[in-house]
């Protein structure tokens, strides 16, 4: 199995890269997002995720680890292909992914060619709560903070130095943001989340 090619990237495609390693073009899909730091001529590292099918051998490359590990976790879901990972990964990085998913953010998710609600409402239900997800998510999550609005990012950072973890409380502040609103201070965000967060410190 393939795990990772370094080479000189030899052409690139819609959705597709060649990358020459050796004198030996390995035929690559991708996200647009992994796409957009390739560059005809120059030597690149990508990680590989190999598929075997009975009728055919599919190589898909990665700039980084997370969105590999989201690809490989999103097609837990029933009803999604490699063909729609990469749409999701082209539409949201690893952090917004996460993000999106413990705050339940359906609209960030439709975003994705291809996904319609049925699909976006059991991508939402079905990694919040699998064992993956949860390796996943707590690595991501602190990072994705920081692409909240000042006040929220602010509010997530004080809750995880009170103890909670960063996927509770990105959640927590994510959905009293929504509640409050666009201009909710930091201190109301604080107390939101932490009326949400008690009773699962409470439960544990």
């Amino acid at each position: 199995m393939i795990a990772k090619l370094t080479g000189r990237i030899d052409a690139v495609g819609d959705g597709e890269v060649v990358i020459d390693v050796g004198g030996v073009g390995y035929l690559l899909q991708v996200s647009a997002r992994t796409l957009g730091g390739l560059t005809v001529g120059e030597v690149a590292s990508v990680l590989v995720e190999t598929q075997v099918r009975a009728d055919a051998i599919q190589l898909f490359a990665f700039a980084a680890a997370a969105e590999r590990a989201w690809f490989r976790a999103l097609q837990t879901v029933q009803g999604v292909g490699p063909r729609a990972a990469l749409a999701v990964l082209s539409a949201l990085s690893p952090d917004e992914l996460a993000a999106a998913i413990v705050a339940g953010d359906r609209r960030a998710i439709l975003a994705a060619s291809g996904v319609g609600p049925k699909l976006a409402a059991r991508l939402l239900s079905e990694l919040k709560d699998r064992a993956v997800a949860a390796t996943v998510l707590p690595a991501t999550a602190a990072r994705a903070a920081s692409h909240l609005p000042s006040a929220s990012g602010d509010a997530v950072s004080a809750l995880v130095n009170l103890g909670f973890r960063p996927v509770d409380a990105l959640a927590a502040v994510t959905e009293a943001a929504a509640r409050l609103g666009e201009g909710a201070a930091v201190d109301a965000l604080i107390r939101s989340g932490l009326a949400a967060l008690a009773p699962k410190e409470g439960a544990s």
